[in-house]
């Protein structure tokens, strides 16, 4: 049976785990470690993806991220293929570092940030690595102590997570502290490591209560909510398919897109490829980055080849475009959908 397509979107909230093949060891070392969240920490920033939790464990890493500018997938393969070809040179191996596909959950925020934040940074407790809180609280391979203000983290959003505690810093990691200690009697939380029915309605006790109800129930391997939330979900995806594949179908090509703009704003195609700050030339460029990347899926590398820009300026200008005031007014003028 075909696995099913992961689900994502601009703004989407993931709990992603990766596990090393065969339950062997990623990080041998604190070199290691450090190798890790070097590469973690410069694509977040790239991509502009927020983290809002992370732990190293020996043989598989948690990340609660949100996507930025570039889709998860493309986020987890940059850092796990780099990742895996630095350790296999180190350690002079060969052959394949994790285990089949990294597991990635798309989650309902409303129902599971805390929680999530909470199950994560508690798993070197859990695991015996750390003996208690205190020494959680300044262990340096999980968010935990960034948020406890321990440790200093430039690519993890602590200010995010901590005005869900408090208005002010020090009520709210007094607070965030203790939810933390309250959660270390929970033990293994099945339900917050993956989707599907039983979780989506909040365990097997639940489910059980609303059998014979005639309540119709939705749930999801993919996707860590609430029916209506999983629901909803899909429909989104399903909607991002068919455009996906009318589009792959009979969507423009990268050169016709940047005609379209130019005639659109009234610029010629040259305007388009100048480093000029004119607003007017700002603003199309920004839309046309944000179609191509967004809708058309080139690649950054492919349109700023195109335009004589760097990749890294495209994918801020996929950031501003996808901003703009009536821009899905503007694609349906120019995309069809």
């Amino acid at each position: 049976m075909p696995r099913k397509a992961r689900i994502d979107a601009p703004g989407a909230l993931h709990h992603i785990i990766v596990r090393g093949i065969e339950k062997t060891a990623i990080f041998r070392d604190v070199v290691d470690r450090k190798d890790f969240l070097k590469r973690l920490g410069a694509i977040l920033l790239d991509t502009e993806t927020s983290c809002y939790a992370w732990v190293l464990m020996r043989n598989h890493v948690h990340l609660l991220i949100r996507t930025g500018l570039a889709p998860i997938a493309t986020v987890m393969r940059r850092l796990l293929t780099g990742y895996a070809v630095s350790f296999n040179y180190r350690y002079r191996r060969h052959g394949h570092l994790f285990q089949n596909r990294y597991k990635s959950f798309l989650c309902e925020e409303q129902l599971y940030l805390k929680e999530l934040v909470r199950y994560i940074h508690l798993n070197p407790l859990r695991a015996k690595v750390v003996k208690g809180l205190n020494e959680l609280k300044r262990y340096a391979f999980c968010g935990h102590s960034v948020l406890m203000g321990k440790r200093k983290n430039d690519w993890q959003d602590c200010q995010y997570v901590l005005r869900l505690f408090g208005e002010s810093v020090f009520t709210a990691r007094r607070s965030y502290g203790g939810y933390v200690a309250k959660g270390v009697s929970q033990g293994r939380r099945l339900d917050l490591v993956g989707g599907g029915l039983v979780r989506s309605v909040g365990g097997w006790s639940t489910l059980k209560g609303l059998r014979g109800s005639g309540l119709r129930i939705k749930g999801d391997e993919r996707i860590l909510g609430s029916s209506d939330f999983v629901e909803r979900v899909l429909k989104d995806a399903n909607e991002q398919l068919e455009q996906r594949l009318q589009l792959d179908a009979s969507g423009p090509g990268l050169d016709e897109l940047i005609g379209k703009v130019a005639v659109t704003f009234d610029l010629s195609v040259d305007d388009l490829k100048t480093s000029s700050k004119h607003r007017r030339i700002v603003h199309a460029r920004a839309v046309l980055c944000y179609l191509a990347v967004r809708k058309l899926r080139f690649s950054c590398a492919d349109v700023a080849r195109r335009l004589n820009i760097s990749p890294n300026t495209v994918s801020m200008a996929v950031s501003r475009g996808q901003k703009i005031e009536g821009i899905k007014t503007i694609q349906k003028q120019l995309l069809g959908i």
